[in-house]
């Protein structure tokens, strides 16, 4: 890669599970778009995931490698972006140095997601030096490539804006500006709701993975929850309190009058309407499905694609750090 063409977005994700269709409704999706318009650099966030999952890391490598497999399957092309594993790219850790000697302690205790991921994943001690200086990873991960733009959502403000603190004072202390300040991409966060109207998660076993089996997903949103006041049939319904409701939106907007109608106006009962959303549904995801499968099993040609990613990354990476290094002096 020579001069930047187009504007430069950095994105991650980390591999600590399989990808559901909440996935694809607030991250997958939005890259998709992204990569026509911007030179995109996608991450597999897998330093990130060993901070929470240190205990037992066994599984990062081979969820990074399906968590890719949905990526390629589902729409990001590896002609039109930048595909690769964070650690494989040594100039992360080697720029997260050199801003971890310069970013002092208050500003990370004052981020304001630390004391929130401490309370919320008590399942996890996180507790640790790694996990307080992970923005000053998510800084280096993002100036490393020079990235004008990072997608996020209104909450992961704080951290870009901690990344512009620390360019910052990386530019005072040593008088060169090197690094662009990355703007934020707002994007509106589609917040799916899992199967059982709680938040959708692996751990509650209310997920749509985007490599279900078909007869998994028709179970699956059989069960799911509909308004509760829609006792009989007859019964008019309120859809803006169903959660099936809220996958017709999110998924088959096509249908949202029509379904609206259905509901309201009791045309339809709640098990029709979710077995024609499990039908959607099926239809949706069947064609990723297989295409994924396929990725699987040519592990070469998936492996290869990665070391693809790596080498546009490193490529990139390099000529970064070999700028710092010279600024500051090694």
């Amino acid at each position: 890669m020579g001069e930047k063409s187009k504007k430069r977005v950095l994105s991650g994700m980390r591999p600590t599970g399989k990808l559901h269709l909440g996935h694809w409704a607030g991250t997958l999706s939005k890259w998709v778009d992204l990569q026509k318009d911007y030179e995109c650099f996608f991450m597999v966030a897998d330093w990130h995931a060993l901070m929470s999952e240190y205990k037992d890391p066994t599984s990062i490598r081979e969820t990074a490698l399906d968590n890719i497999a949905d990526w390629l399957s589902w729409g990001i092309s590896p002609e039109e972006a930048v595909i690769f594993i964070q650690s494989e790219v040594k100039e992360h850790l080697e720029l997260f140095m050199v801003f971890s000697v310069l970013t002092p302690l208050g500003w990370l205790y004052r981020c304001p997601t630390f004391k929130e991921q401490i309370s919320q994943l008590k399942t996890r001690e996180i507790n640790t030096h790694a996990f307080l200086g992970y923005p000053v990873l998510q800084a280096s991960d993002i100036l490393i490539y020079k990235a004008d733009f990072v997608p996020v959502g209104e909450d992961q403000l704080p951290h870009l804006e901690l990344t512009r603190q620390i360019l910052r004072r990386f530019h005072f202390l040593y008088h060169q500006e090197i690094f662009p300040e990355p703007q934020p991409l707002l994007t509106e966060v589609r917040r799916l709701l899992g199967l059982d109207g709680r938040k959708m998660s692996k751990s509650y076993n209310n997920c749509i993975y985007l490599s279900e089996e078909d007869l998994v997903i028709k179970e699956k949103v059989m069960s799911m929850f509909t308004d509760p006041q829609r006792i009989r049939r007859k019964d008019p319904g309120r859809p803006e309190v169903c959660n099936v409701y809220s996958y017709y939106k999110a998924f088959f907007p096509v249908y949202q009058k029509e379904v609206f109608n259905w509901c309201t106006q009791a045309e339809k009962g709640c098990t029709e309407c979710k077995s024609i959303l499990a039908e959607e549904l099926c239809k949706f995801i069947a064609p990723k499905r297989e295409k994924k499968k396929a990725l699987l099993q040519d592990r070469k040609k998936l492996l290869s694609l990665i070391e693809e990613g790596r080498e546009k990354a490193s490529q990139e990476a390099k000529k970064t750090l070999v700028q710092v290094k010279r600024i500051i002096g090694l």
